[in-house]
């Protein structure tokens, strides 16, 4: 597996929701924290369970625009 290249605000999001896991922090505050809905914060952390931190990135990065 080689380097993912992440922007601070996905290092910022990985961070935020690691604390959520781990119990440290409600979902609410995450949400606050993120400026993001409880319902975006859920369906972050899912993907992150399921695909772990590099599910986090942008999936559009490294692709040409329109």
């Amino acid at each position: 597996m080689g380097l993912i290249a992440m922007s601070e605000r996905d290092l910022q999001r990985i961070e935020i929701l690691s604390k959520v896991t781990a119990g440290r922090m409600t979902l609410a505050s995450a949400a606050r924290v993120l400026e993001l809905s409880t319902r975006q914060v859920r369906r972050l952390l899912e993907r992150i369970n399921t695909g772990g931190a590099a599910s986090i990135r942008h999936k559009a990065i490294g692709r040409p625009s329109n």
